[in-house]
């Protein structure tokens, strides 16, 4: 198993990635947590509002998921696990773009009730989905332009 194929199931559903590495206990956790949060919190009820475009009702029904800022980073954690589990990641400073993708997120979802972008009000699946990207890239800078002075420092 590659680190890109974990990742890819990881992200159809957390655990998968685990057990595809040989980690039924990790799989079995992360499967678990999900159902859970899925559950408690309606997740699935509030993505297919997201879809239909009832932010309105994705934000009454969404309370839970907005208030926990839990589940970003058990996100992206689990998504890090597979990718590191499966080989990859073995770069230095690896899981920084993970980690801000995770802050990003969080803030997305602190801010998803009532932040508008060019006056759409995105709501709590697609504001955190979009702040992904910014997440990513500053995490993806952050990795290259640390990386290049710890080894400007070592070639010193």
């Amino acid at each position: 198993m590659n680190g890109k194929e974990a990742l890819l199931w990881s992200i159809a559903l957390p655990g998968f990635g685990q057990f595809l590495n040989g980690k039924p206990i990790k799989g079995f956790v992360f499967v678990f947590l999900e159902c859970l949060i899925n559950v408690q919190g309606n997740f699935n009820k509030v993505i297919i509002f997201s879809f239909h475009g009832e932010i309105e009702k994705v934000i009454l029904h969404a309370e839970k998921l907005i208030k926990s800022d839990f589940y970003p980073c058990l996100y992206f954690m689990e998504k890090l696990n597979a990718w590191k589990d499966a080989g990859g990641g073995k770069e230095r400073y690896s899981f920084l773009p993970f980690v801000f993708a995770a802050y990003f997120v969080t803030v997305g979802c602190i801010y998803s009730s009532n932040f508008r972008i060019f006056g759409i009000l995105f709501g709590p699946v697609w504001l955190p989905m979009l702040c992904v990207i910014p997440g990513m890239i500053v995490g993806l800078f952050l990795k290259f332009f640390i990386k290049s002075q710890y080894d400007q420092r070592v070639q010193n």
